[in-house]
């Protein structure tokens, strides 16, 4: 089976090196020169995979063509904010592929990337993973189980086939819909449990903040069409507790910094990280603004990285919620 995978940074590297285990016909691409540059001479991505070595089985490339056209699965793992010039450059070298999201976020315009996808291609050739995994954890093997989610059960079985493995456990939905929401909201709350260590207060409060976000994540995949029941999957809870309580976690580091540090500390960490939480909260803000729904706990989140509020709000928002 021949994969082409649009992105070579920590989640792409990471799957690349999990579908390796079923074939060893694997193209990736990127859009930047340097990062080919070292793939190509060192087989190393010092700042996304430290310590794992690229094998040679996979091809690196910045020809969208040469990764995408054959291709029986094209998995797109690239920060949201960068999707929509990579969907306009692949475009022109779609035939019958399934595409397999694993980026995860909603995009400055309130859209997901299924929706972007779906202008491009049927819906029935469209999946999405999503689950507790850091891209260091996938490259070393651990045992990891990831949501996977599609509409048809042609496509879910053809990426099962391709990508699950002795150590990576894929476990198949039909609620598209849900394991996305649960996949963007994951970052942004993770976000709010990072401000709350920065803050100085223990596991216990970070706990309560998970479980006060797993009901209204849980309402809102309802109130949208999606199965409530999405809410304890992998791509659900699972996803939620690893981001919300590890400094692995980007999102967590950063609002732990948001907590505690200086207005210099935020502001060189937003320019040296890819921080999924941040574009993302943008998008989720402008999605609950189209769908005209109510999700206070992201629009809380908003105000105080805005500047809008402090940071004690989100213990006043912790006590009176209902």
């Amino acid at each position: 089976m021949k994969i082409g995978i649009l992105g070579t940074g920590a989640y792409g590297l990471s799957l690349a090196l999990s579908f390796l285990e079923n074939t060893k016909e694997i193209t990736m691409w990127t859009k930047i020169e340097q990062e080919y540059q070292t793939l190509s001479e060192t087989r190393r991505h010092p700042t996304a995979l430290p310590g794992i070595t690229i094998p040679t089985e996979i091809t690196i490339t910045r020809n969208m063509e040469e990764a995408t056209f054959d291709k029986e699965i094209i998995v797109i793992a690239i920060p949201t904010e960068y999707i929509d010039p990579v969907l306009e450059e692949l475009k022109p070298y779609l035939t019958n592929q399934i595409i397999l999201i694993a980026s995860k976020g909603v995009s400055i315009d309130g859209l997901f990337i299924r929706d972007k996808v779906r202008e491009l291609i049927p819906d029935e050739r469209i999946a999405v993973i999503s689950g507790p995994s850091f891209a260091i954890d996938l490259a070393s093997h651990v045992p990891v189980g990831l949501s996977l989610a599609s509409t048809s059960d042609q496509a879910m079985d053809l990426v099962h086939q391709a990508l699950a493995g002795s150590k990576l456990k894929l476990r198949k939905t039909y609620d598209v819909l849900g394991v996305e929401i649960c996949g963007a909201i994951k970052n942004v709350i993770a976000i709010a449990s990072g401000m709350l260590e920065g803050m100085g207060y223990p596991i216990s409060t970070k706990a309560m903040l998970i479980t006060e976000s797993l009901h209204d994540i849980k309402n809102l995949i309802h109130t949208l069409g999606g199965d409530k029941n999405t809410i304890l999957s992998f791509a659900g809870f699972g996803d939620l507790l690893l981001t919300c309580t590890s400094e692995k976690s980007r999102n967590y580091s950063f609002g732990k910094i948001l907590g505690s540090g200086t207005r210099e500390e935020i502001d060189s960490y937003i320019h040296t990280h890819t921080i999924e939480g941040l574009s993302t909260l943008k998008g989720m803000q402008e999605f609950i603004r189209m769908q005209d729904i109510e999700m206070p706990v992201i629009t809380l989140i908003y105000q105080i990285i805005q500047g809008e509020k402090e940071n004690s709000a989100l213990i006043d928002f912790l006590m009176e919620k209902q």
